[in-house]
Order: C-alpha cells, then sequence, then structure tokens
C-alpha cells in the first residue's frame, strides 16, 4: 500500500469515527445546556405579574395623581402649567431612563458612584435576562425591574417642580429637571440601591427611596425655590388653594399609588411586599391623625389641608423604612412625623419667608429625613424590626443612616445649586412678570382650565 492510499483510508476512517460520535456528542451537549438551563433561576409569573401591578401604580402616582395634587394647590390660573410639567418632565426622563440612566444606575459597573455605560440604550437587556431579587435564587425579567425603576426616575424630578410653581418657566423646569436626573439622580440610585453603591456597601437602609426620592427632591425643591425667587405678591396677595378637592383627589391617588412605590421595593410578591403594604396603610392613618390633632390645638380646626399633607408626610416617613420595620414602628413614625413637618410648613417658613409654594422641603425633604434616620431606629427587632445585620447595633446604623442623609443632601444642595444656575445662563429660569401676573396657563400654554360659560 502506497503512502497515499494509506493516508487516504485513515481519513476515511476518521470520518466514519466522527459520524458514529456524532449522537454521542450531541447528546452530551444537550444534557449539558438542559443541566445548565436546570440550574438557571426562572423569574416566577406571580412575581413578574406583582411587579407589573407595582410599576403601573407607580405611574398613576405620577400622572394623574401628583399632577392634581400640585394643580390643586396652585391658583386657578396655574392649573394647566402644573399638569404640563408633570406630565412632560416624566416623558422626558422615561426616555432618558431607557437611553442611559439605567446603565448610570444599574449598569454593572463598580464604580461606588455611578453604573457605568454598559447597559446604555438597554443593550444586554432582553426577555431572556434577569435582575435579581432580595431572595438567593429569586429573579424577575430584567425589563420589568428597568420599568420599576423608570417610574421612580420619572416621579422623583416631577416633586421638585412643586416649590416653584407659578413662576417658572416651561423650558426651564424641563431641562433643569433633565440634567438634575443625569447628574443627582442617577448617581445617588447608584450608590444607595445597586449592590456597588457607595451607601448599599455602607448598610444605608432605605427600602423605597427617603433618601433616593424624598430627600433628593426636598432639596432640590428648596434651592429651587430661593434661586428662582418668590411669586411676586408673596405675603401681599391671595395665594390660597384653588381646588382643595382636586388635591384631596390627588393626595387620593398618590396613597393608592404609594403601595407600588413600597411593597414594589420588594421586588417580590411575598410577606415581605405585604409587610409593607400595611405599613403604608398604618404610617399614612396615623399621620393624617396626628396631622388633624396638631392643628386642632393650634388653629381650633383641622383643614382638609392639613389631612392631605399628613396623607403625604405618613407616607414619604413610612417610604424608606416600609419592609424594614413592623407595623407599630411604622405607626409611630406616622404620628411623629406631622408634628415635624406642621412645624415647618408652618413656622420655619413663616419665619425664614422662602416660597415654597407646595411645601416640598417641609413635607418630603423634612419627613424624608426624619423617616431614614428613624428607620435605623425602628428596624430593631426589639422594636418589631426585621433586625440588623450580623455585628449592627442601633447606634451604629442610625449613623450609617445619617451619613447617607448627609451625602444625599451635599450632592443634591451642590449639584442642584449648579445646575439652576446652568439653565438660568442658558434659557433663563423666570417668567417675566407680566407673564406671572396673567398666570402660566394662558403665557406658556395659550390654555384655560376653566372657562365660565
Amino acid at each position: 500500500m502506497t503512502f497515499s492510499k494509506l493516508s487516504s483510508t485513515l481519513a476515511r476512517v476518521g470520518t466514519l469515527s466522527a459520524a458514529m460520535l456524532a449522537p454521542a456528542i450531541a447528546f452530551a451537549q444537550d444534557a449539558t445546556a438542559t443541566a445548565a438551563a436546570a440550574a438557571a433561576p426562572v423569574p416566577d409569573k406571580g412575581d413578574t405579574a406583582f411587579m407589573f401591578i407595582s410599576t403601573i401604580l407607580v405611574l398613576f402616582m405620577l400622572v394623574p395623581g401628583l399632577a392634581l395634587f400640585y394643580g390643586g394647590l396652585v391658583r386657578s390660573k396655574n392649573m394647566l402649567s402644573v399638569l404640563m410639567q408633570c406630565t412632560m418632565i416624566g416623558a422626558v426622563v422615561m426616555l432618558l431612563w431607557v437611553f442611559y440612566g439605567y446603565s448610570f444606575a444599574f449598569g454593572g459597573g463598580t464604580s461606588p458612584y455611578w453604573g457605568g455605560t454598559a447597559k446604555m440604550f438597554l443593550s444586554g437587556v432582553s426577555t431572556s435576562t434577569t435582575a435579581a431579587t432580595f431572595s438567593k435564587g429569586v429573579v424577575i425579567p430584567e425589563f420589568i425591574f428597568m420599568l420599576f425603576q423608570m417610574t421612580f426616575a420619572a416621579i422623583t424630578p416631577a416633586l421638585i417642580i412643586g416649590a416653584f410653581a407659578e413662576r417658572i418657566k416651561f423650558g426651564a423646569a424641563v431641562l433643569f429637571c433633565a440634567l438634575w436626573a443625569t447628574f443627582v439622580y442617577f448617581p445617588i440610585a447608584h450608590m444607595v440601591w445597586d449592590s456597588n453603591g457607595m451607601l448599599f456597601k455602607m448598610g444605608a437602609l432605605d427600602f423605597a427611596g427617603g433618601t433616593v426620592v424624598h430627600i433628593n427632591a426636598g432639596i432640590a425643591g428648596i434651592v429651587g425655590a430661593l434661586m428662582v425667587g418668590k411669586r411676586v405678591g408673596f405675603g401681599k396677595d391671595m395665594m390660597a388653594p384653588h381646588s382643595m378637592t382636586l388635591t384631596m383627589v390627588g393626595a387620593s391617588m398618590l396613597w393608592v399609588g404609594w403601595f407600588g412605590f413600597n411593597a414594589g421595593s420588594n421586588l417580590e410578591a411575598s410577606g415581605g411586599a405585604m409587610l409593607a403594604t400595611v405599613n403604608t396603610f398604618v404610617a399614612t392613618a396615623a399621620a393624617i391623625i396626628s396631622w388633624s390633632i396638631v392643628e386642632t390645638f393650634t388653629r381650633g380646626k383641622a383643614s382638609m389641608l392639613g389631612g392631605a399633607s399628613g396623607m403625604v408626610a405618613g407616607l414619604v416617613a413610612v417610604t424608606p423604612a416600609a419592609g424594614i420595620v413592623g407595623p407599630m414602628g411604622a405607626i409611630a413614625l406616622g404620628l411623629i412625623v406631622s408634628p415635624l413637618c406642621y412645624f415647618f410648613v408652618s413656622v420655619v417658613k413663616n419665619k425664614f419667608g422662602y416660597d415654597d409654594t407646595a411645601d416640598v422641603f417641609g413635607v418630603h425633604c423634612v419627613g424624608g429625613i426624619f423617616g431614614a434616620l428613624a428607620t435605623g431606629v425602628f428596624a430593631s427587632a426589639s422594636l418589631g424590626g426585621v433586625g440588623y445585620a450580623d455585628g449592627v447595633t442601633m447606634g451604629s446604623q442610625v449613623v450609617v443612616q445619617a451619613t447617607a442623609v448627609i451625602t444625599t443632601i451635599l450632592w443634591c444642595g451642590i449639584g442642584s445649586a449648579i445646575l439652576y444656575k446652568v439653565v438660568d445662563v442658558i434659557i433663563g429660569l423666570r417668567v417675566a412678570p407680566e407673564a406671572e401676573r396673567e398666570g402660566l396657563d394662558l403665557a406658556s400654554h395659550g390654555e384655560a382650565a376653566y372657562h365660565n360659560s
């Protein structure tokens, strides 16, 4: 046999051997793939449905909830301007979130301050990718996690505009909120809620957004109120809310939507979500009662404005604690927060004379600071909470909570001041006095909320 024939024969034998082994190789590959698939956690349909409903409820908080709440608090000539600002800000931030916000907050980067660019334009996010929850081996579809967090990002900057309503340019409000979401909200969300975030690694407790949402928005609000300036006629003209009916409707929608906000932050339809639900009921109820009692003693009458303010104050205070404290702790939060916020909106505000139209600072920031610090106390198992991590004491946890509060105040306060100045240089913050007297509905949008016909 020549060398060439021998080579040919060996080649045929190799081909036959490969052909005979192919089924076995394919079987082994299928078995490996099946084992890998079995090992990978699969989202539970119940958790997915729960998160979908929670996401829609948070959207309900923004439109129409927050829009109507703020709309009722302003004068009738500015009703539509507030509705439009809430609507447009929400829409803009939703797009920014899918463009780069989700990546900046939860992009998987190792930086303690931002999540990186890996998931910009939702790169790598698909129907098959998942996001972890708080339970080992439990996941939800990444799309619904992304959307749930998107609704938080959308409503938070909209909260700010209540502080300087009735005198800011429409374009200025939208541009500021877009910049603020980019340079303030996204980084703070990463620091607090991402596993690589600075405050997360420190052990800061913020179940649903005491620092990320309420302190953040409240600080930006007071900085804006001071930099935009007081309304024309402030302290002289009648500036009472034009429709407490709509404010009550909006506040009630906020309460309903807040169950998505708080319970949804558990990320699973489990006992933790139900604890957050119970706490959202009882803390809010306690705060309404507490605010009304304080008003009765100080003013002689309990007002609907006070009832709505107490409702929001209770919701704000329990937000960072919702899935962490027990029901009795939540009631204590509600009872304490209302007198505290009432003092700021009725005494401190008048003492310093700043024009915070919808009391964003007095309710959201003050209530958020109290809730964040009190979470460190009422998280104690001895007080009915879920308890601290190993080796953590009440004192050390409160110190961590205070660090998170101070970090948020500084980051947001300095960043917001810079961004307001940037917007003022680019397009100006404030409308002309004539437009303000006419009302922003007509001056900025060419519409009127009400017609006498």
